[in-house]
């Protein structure tokens, strides 16, 4: 049972699935896999609380990168830190509903702001924002622990 925020119980419905198994990713397939995805989400800290945003991302040579619009809060926590990074964690997967099937990754490490020029102008290129509003800047998140699962059929 949940509750929403205006403090309705809801119920989830039972759905008993049988036969199925989590099992651990290698850091290596793990990155892999959020490679083959456009959609994750940033967590960072907000005023001392864990912040989370939807962003598209690439992987590039095991970074995660990420466009962030010029007036975003994690634009102006990066500004802040003067190039010394922000601890980020980001979450991507692709888990399919209805069969329980899929896998998740989370990448934990730092985010710095992209300030070489020739850098910033080939991720414009290649990482269109999905939302209105100016984007000139991009993050690298250099990932120091990455976890993974697959949920998939059990062989028994």
């Amino acid at each position: 049972m949940k509750s929403d925020p205006a403090g309705t119980t809801i119920s989830s419905p039972a759905v008993s699935m049988e036969g199925r198994q989590m099992e651990e990713l290698s850091p290596d397939e793990a990155l892999r896999l959020l490679g083959t995805v456009e959609l994750g989400r940033i967590v960072f800290t907000r005023h001392a609380l864990p912040a989370v945003r939807p962003v598209n991302h690439l992987l590039d040579a095991g970074d995660i990168i990420v466009r962030v619009q010029d007036d975003s809060t994690l634009a102006s926590l990066l500004a802040a830190q003067a190039g010394a990074g922000v601890v980020v964690a980001y979450e991507a997967d692709a888990i399919d509903q209805g069969e329980h099937l899929g896998w998740s990754v989370v990448a934990t490490g730092y985010a710095t702001a992209v300030t070489a020029p020739s850098e910033v102008e080939r991720y414009a290129h290649l990482l269109q924002p999905w939302v209105v509003g100016a984007a000139s800047g991009a993050i690298r998140i250099r990932p120091d622990l990455v976890t993974g699962f697959r949920l998939c059929e059990s062989s028994t």
